[in-house]
C-alpha cells in the first residue's frame, strides 16, 4: 500500500491498482472518484483496461504486459491534480417515470407504515429529489442512489423475493435504487419504471451511470403503459439535462 497525501494506493492482484480517497460515504469524496475516472477515461493510455468507481475508490484496471505498475502510478499523480478541479455539482440529470404502488409497488404500505406518511406523501417526497448515483454495483446497472429524503427511510424486507421484475423502484434504508433486471432482492418496492434501465444490446447499457443524478417522475398507469410500448419500439428516448443546464431527450 502506498500513500499519495490523502489518498491510497491498494493493490488487488498483479493487473489493479485500487485508488482510495476515504472511508466514508460522501458526495464530495465519491466526486473525486468520478472526476479521476473521467481524466484517466479522456487520456486513455494505454494498458488502462477499464476503471470502475465505488462509494470511495476508483478500481483501475489495467494490462501488466503493457503497463508496469510503476508507470501507472506515475500516471495517478497528474490524474490525482487534474481531478481535484471537477466539483460535485457538476453532472447529468436522467428523469425515470416510475409508476408507484400497485402491483409496481407491492412494498408502499410498508413504507406508510414505517414512516407515518400516507402514499402521496411518499411518493411527493421520493419524486422531489434529485438522486446522486454512487456506483453501479450488485447486478449490472444497479445505481445505488444516494440523497433520498431520509424520512422515507425504511428497513429491508425480512424475507427476501426471490424474483423481482426489472425496473422496479426500492428503498433499503436511506438509499433508493431502480433493479435493472429480474433478480431476487430484499429492497421495499414502492413501484416500477417502463424503461429498460439496462440493456446489453444498447450503448452504453445502461441509462444511469455513476455520477449522474435521477429525478423520479411519478407517472400513472396508462403513461406507464404508453411509455413501456414506445421504449420497446426504440422511440422514447429519457429526459437528460446537465445540473443546471437545458433539458434534452423526450419527455415523460
Amino acid at each position: 500500500m502506498e500513500k499519495i497525501e490523502d489518498t491510497r494506493l491498494c493493490d488487488a492482484g498483479d493487473s489493479c491498482l485500487v485508488v482510495e480517497f476515504g472511508t466514508t460515504v460522501d458526495r464530495a469524496l465519491n466526486a473525486r472518484v468520478q472526476a479521476l475516472k473521467k481524466v484517466l477515461d479522456a487520456l486513455a493510455p494505454p494498458g488502462i483496461v477499464e476503471t470502475v468507481p465505488t462509494y470511495r475508490s476508483l478500481a483501475v484496471y489495467y494490462d501488466p504486459l503493457r503497463l508496469e505498475r510503476s508507470d501507472l502510478v506515475a500516471l495517478l499523480l497528474p490524474a490525482l491534480e487534474k481531478g481535484g478541479e471537477t466539483t460535485e455539482t457538476e453532472g447529468r440529470i436522467v428523469t425515470i417515470p416510475v409508476c408507484y404502488g400497485g402491483a409496481h409497488g407491492p412494498d408502499l404500505d410498508n413504507v406508510c407504515a414505517a414512516t407515518g406518511l400516507s402514499r402521496e406523501e411518499v411518493v411527493a417526497r421520493h419524486s422531489g429529489h434529485d438522486l446522486y448515483c454512487f456506483m453501479l454495483g450488485f447486478t449490472p446497472g444497479f445505481a445505488y442512489l444516494g440523497g433520498m429524503d431520509e424520512t422515507l427511510a425504511t428497513p429491508r424486507l425480512q424475507n427476501p423475493r426471490a424474483l423481482i421484475p426489472a425496473g422496479s423502484v426500492g428503498i433499503a434504508g436511506k438509499q433508493t435504487g431502480i433493479y435493472p433486471i429480474d433478480s431476487p432482492g430484499g429492497w421495499q418496492l414502492i413501484g416500477r419504471t417502463p424503461l429498460a434501465v439496462f440493456d446489453p444490446l444498447r450503448t452504453p447499457p445502461t441509462l444511469i451511470e455513476a455520477g449522474d443524478w435521477v429525478r423520479f417522475e411519478a407517472v400513472d398507469e396508462q403513461t406507464f403503459l404508453s411509455i413501456q410500448a414506445e421504449a420497446g419500439a426504440g422511440r422514447f428516448v429519457p429526459r437528460t439535462e446537465k445540473k443546471g443546464g437545458k433539458n434534452h431527450g423526450t419527455s415523460a
